[in-house]
């Protein structure tokens, strides 16, 4: 490949002038001359050498993007809405921002810890993470981490050394809030449809059982609608739990997905929705939103939650420190179709 140097001595110009020119620095080259160097890459097809641009300044420019997950629970994770709307949020703005993103999907925390070690990344995203995960990555990794939806104790966040930052949202007060939503329409008993009690959902649950407990409303396990894994147990759990919504008023579902495979479930069952069982989602994806009946939901502002995501990690990688280690987004309610009065 021909060098920056050749490429100089060829137009009789400096080699200062060729980089800026290679690299955008064009404030103080000619118009005349930008176009000649250009020319003249085009004319010897010169492609500039990232990896030796990176090597000199200490940087791979590449984010890691990791992404911890069940295998029993999701068949193919970037198929949910939630993940594939934050994830085309976080590569434009890794993108726009002059870095590439690397992807890596695991349920083995094991492998997890191996690959961003091996890595050579400037910084890493974290989804996910339970107990102390996040924790056994920044130890192994020692680059500016920033975790999405981890829920982690105070005396493990104490060990990041300031490192860590956590974008979250009021996962509990907007399932506390959906419930009094339900509650002030009428409905009695209210059942909450989730696919375990870990994590964001278990904030989500946390959040169903005080604002009962507040209104003085009695509730149990069975009140816990729980889905089976994988996609074919998860149909077949819709399928059995519609039944037993016969004697309820509303489901709340962690989810507008599991909201609009439950209202159709219903439907089968032969119980009409809003007209005999409400049904509330969690996220205010698109799903939810172009289903029939279109689902009331808990809005969460997922493109706000991707840019700070990645903003907070850009700025961790250049330097700045963070005396606030939550970050934590506002919901609110979006009423549609889904749910009625009683």
């Amino acid at each position: 490949m021909i060098t920056i140097k050749e490429i100089a001595r060829q137009l009789d110009m400096s080699t200062t002038t060729v980089s800026n020119v290679i690299h955008g620095k064009t404030k103080e080259v000619s118009q005349e001359t930008i176009e000649r160097v250009r020319a003249y890459l085009d004319k010897v097809g010169y492609v500039p050498n990232l990896a030796a641009q990176n090597l000199a300044a200490n940087q791979s420019r590449i984010i890691g993007v990791v992404i911890k997950t069940r295998k029993d629970r999701y068949m193919n994770i970037l198929s949910e809405p939630f993940v594939s709307r934050i994830l085309g949020v976080i590569e434009q703005e890794i993108r726009e921002a002059g870095y590439f993103m690397m992807l890596y999907i695991s349920e083995d925390m094991m492998d997890i810890l191996n690959k961003v070690a091996a890595w050579n990344t400037d910084g890493l995203l974290l989804f996910w993470m339970v107990d102390d995960d996040a924790l056994r990555v920044y130890k192994r990794y020692r680059k500016p981490v920033v975790c999405v939806d981890t829920y982690i104790s105070r005396e493990v966040i104490h060990q990041f050394e300031h490192s860590f930052v956590n974008i979250g949202l009021e996962d509990e007060k907007g399932t506390y809030d959906a419930v009094s939503y339900l509650l002030k329409l009428g409905h009695q008993r209210i059942a909450f449809l989730s696919d375990d009690r870990s994590g964001v959902n278990r904030e989500r649950y946390r959040g169903f059982c005080r604002a009962l407990d507040e209104a003085g409303k009695e509730h149990g396990e069975e009140d816990y609608f729980e889905l089976n894994s994988g996609k074919d147990g998860i149909y077949e759990s819709m399928a059995q739990l519609a039944k037993r919504a016969a004697g309820y008023d509303a489901v709340l579902c962690c989810s507008d997905v599991y909201a609009c495979i439950f209202t159709k479930a219903l439907e089968r069952a032969g119980l009409g929705v809003p007209t005999d069982i409400s049904v509330m989602g969690f996220d205010d994806t698109i799903p939810g939103a172009i289903s029939r009946p279109a689902i009331t939901t808990v809005h969460q502002d997922i493109e706000k939650k991707g840019e700070l995501a990645i903003g907070t990690l850009l700025r961790m990688i250049q330097g700045e420190s963070f005396e606030n280690d939550q970050i934590i987004l506002k919901t609110s309610i979006i009423e549609r179709e889904s749910t009625c009065k009683r």
